[in-house]
């Protein structure tokens, strides 16, 4: 059975988020750094599963009002960026599919072969810039995921405060003050 082909091209501009509209819901993540689009293959059941189990965690603690959703979009200077999770504070829009910087108090990225690079390195840039206090990636590690946190410092770059691992339960103040354990979550 032929598979149906989807075909376009980019615009004669650089990429902007109303073309990301005009893309076909295959699955893959596109998102805009610069101007370019970057297109991730989707990921597979144990990077889904992972990131269910963190939200679970990180929503069982969270006060009335804060909300934690998988997938959604945020705008970031120059582009549009989808983190595996966001945090978004009390007051956040609902009805928006791409949120305000000014909106999130975390973004986490489980880190897949196929995102390594952009999760330690431009993604981080790019929420750093655009004003996101705390950022979180996750590797999965020999034993079981370990959790990188990192925090805004002078509204520039992230530090990194601690890391997570899987004989690690602790209790952390970002966004608010809960216990996470990574091993209770899949390996």
């Amino acid at each position: 059975m032929a598979h149906p082909t989807y075909e376009w091209r980019p615009p004669e501009r650089g990429w902007r988020e109303q073309d990301l509209f005009d893309l076909p819901e295959d699955g893959n993540r596109y998102e805009i750094i610069d101007g370019s689009l970057h297109v991730t293959p989707p990921a597979g059941p144990e990077h889904h599963e992972l990131a269910d189990d963190i939200r679970m965690a990180i929503r069982l603690g969270a006060p009335t009002g804060w909300r934690v959703i998988r997938e959604i979009g945020v705008r970031v200077p120059g582009g549009n960026l989808i983190p595996d999770l966001t945090v978004l504070r009390p007051g956040a829009p609902r009805e928006r599919m791409w949120a305000e910087p000014v909106d999130i108090a975390l973004v986490l990225e489980v880190e897949s072969t196929g995102s390594r690079r952009h999760d330690r390195f431009t993604k981080p840039a790019l929420y750093a810039e655009a004003g996101i206090a705390h950022y979180w990636r996750v590797e999965r590690g020999d034993f079981g995921p370990v959790v990188y946190r990192y925090r805004l410092v002078k509204d520039v770059h992230y530090d990194l405060v601690g890391t997570i691992g899987p004989d690690d339960a602790v209790t952390v103040d970002e966004p608010w003050q809960m216990r996470l354990d990574p091993s209770s979550w899949p390996r």
